[in-house]
């Protein structure tokens, strides 16, 4: 069984980390807790993380503690050696055929998924969830990435913008639709902060949640710990899919369970067109009966550096850019598309009782390994940069574990708008231009003409997809004044 990285059993406990009343008390304390931890590293070579605990206050030395007591060795030492579980090499390889995009498919089949899953939605049977342990710094931002305004006219944030979709949601289905949000121990308190200043922007904050994903030590080539500073291990989040053991850790899944909430959609923060409180998309995941779906976008060109979502060895899963031969990375079908096409967008539905499994460790996650430059102390405590080793997990890496997926394509140009970059592609510059042709195509699919000069962003609170705007416009439209029209209910 593939398991986590927990905290070890002396982690957080009162005894252990009891304030000592007399210098005796301390001086026994402190030596008590170094022999503890020695006892956990000097059979593994990583006693080297002690070398500056002389020189540790005592708030300090209880931190460097907690951080080593929290590492499961065993995972460790797997993780190092390589990565867990299948890697792909040797596999074979096939191309899937996702379902229709939307107006794309049989009429009569897609109303009765979309029937199926506004039904589920008034019931109250959906939660939401969202990665967004990411900070901003690549995009000039100190601060959550959530928290990076795109709105090319509201200024609207990525968090704002989900809010209202899931707000729009509610209003449209008249149910509460909860939503957990993933955030990282760099930006959790940032997060917590951000949407109270905000209100939850409109949303019951008794239905916003947050939890913070694990962190995982990083080690040197030779598979030593590594120091962030004297009394901090080198450590990073534990990878998107942290999101699916993190809602069984923190009773996101068994409050749901209360609930009666069976299906869970989710997505990450930086795309700014995603639409994952899709109620076509929801109901082909039921009526398929699947355990796990996800959305893919038709690839630019084959050399456009995605995971596609395919069969390896007869089991659904993205398949990394990297692990796929050329000659099926350029394979074309009989109609001259990209047999390998369908471009994964992280966004997926899950059955709760498929997420149950999978955080209880039953299905647990495989932990990749990926080489870094990172800054770390040396021998003499000074920074320095050097190769390294982090760990990480997928999302997308639950899908064999899955005995049905949903693979839905949908329309590039209406759900995926990555914001990954500072400049050039999946950037807030082309992100905003999606966002603006997005908008002035809802309204002249509705029969509005727009000025060619004239910029429309429209606010999920006003339409969620182009036949929420017919539905607008044929209620009465109003045509605005300016250059700038940004429609919001």
């Amino acid at each position: 069984m593939q398991r986590s990285f927990r905290r070890g059993a002396f982690a957080g406990s009162n005894h252990s980390f009891r304030r000592p009343r007399t210098l005796e008390e301390t001086v026994t304390a402190m030596r008590n807790r170094r022999e503890h931890l020695e006892a956990l590293l000097v059979p593994r070579g990583q006693d080297h993380v002690l070398r500056f605990w002389e020189e540790l206050e005592e708030a300090q030395r209880v931190e460097l503690a907690r951080e080593i007591e929290s590492i499961d060795f065993e995972l460790l030492d797997r993780c190092v050696r390589g990565k867990q579980g299948d890697d792909g090499v040797g596999a074979a390889l096939q191309s899937v055929d996702p379902a229709a995009p939307r107006g794309r498919g049989s009429a009569a089949e897609e109303a009765a998924a979309i029937s199926r899953g506004e039904e589920l939605l008034r019931a109250g049977g959906v939660a939401c969830v969202t990665v967004a342990g990411g900070q901003a710094s690549r995009l000039g931002l100190d601060g959550p990435k959530g928290a990076f305004a795109i709105g090319p006219i509201s200024g609207s944030t990525l968090f704002q913008i989900l809010a209202e979709k899931i707000l729009a949601a509610q209003r449209t289905y008249g149910a509460a639709l909860p939503w957990w949000i993933m955030t990282s121990e760099g930006n959790d308190a940032e997060t917590r902060a951000f949407f109270a200043r905000h209100q939850h922007f409109g949303l019951d904050p008794a239905d916003v949640r947050f939890f913070a994903q694990r962190m995982i030590p990083a080690v040197d080539v030779q598979g030593r710990l590594l120091l962030a500073s004297k009394h901090q291990l080198f450590r990073n989040p534990n990878g998107h899919g942290g999101v699916l053991s993190g809602l069984a850790e923190c009773g996101a899944l068994a409050e749901m369970a209360r609930r009666r909430i069976d299906q869970v959609l989710t997505c990450q923060v930086d795309n700014a067109l995603v639409d994952f409180v899709d109620p076509l998309f929801l109901g082909r995941h039921m009526a398929l009966g699947a355990e796990a779906a996800c959305k893919v976008v038709t690839k630019r060109d084959a050399a456009e550096k995605v995971g596609v979502i395919g069969l390896r060895d007869g089991r659904y899963g993205c398949i990394e850019y990297s692990d796929l031969p050329a000659a099926l990375r350029e394979a074309r079908d009989a109609e001259g598309r990209l047999c390998f096409r369908a471009g994964n967008i992280a966004v997926h539905a899950f059955r709760r009782d498929f997420l149950e499994r999978v955080g209880a460790g039953d299905l647990s996650l495989p932990y990749h390994r990926a080489k870094k430059k990172l800054t770390v102390l040396d021998e003499a405590g000074r920074p320095q940069e050097r190769e390294g080793i982090k760990f990480e997990t997928f999302v997308f890496d639950a899908l064999p574990r899955a005995q049905r997926v949903l693979v839905q394509e949908v329309l590039r140009e209406e759900e995926f708008a990555p914001v990954k970059n500072r400049e050039g592609e999946d950037s807030p510059a082309t992100a905003r231009e999606a966002i603006l042709a997005q908008g002035r195509r809802w309204l002249e699919s509705s029969g509005v003409a727009v000025p060619v000069e004239v910029e429309v962003e429209i606010s999920p609170l006003w339409a969620s997809r182009a036949s929420d705007a017919q539905a607008r416009v044929q209620r009465g439209f109003v045509t605005p004044i300016g250059r700038r029209w940004h429609l919001r209910a």
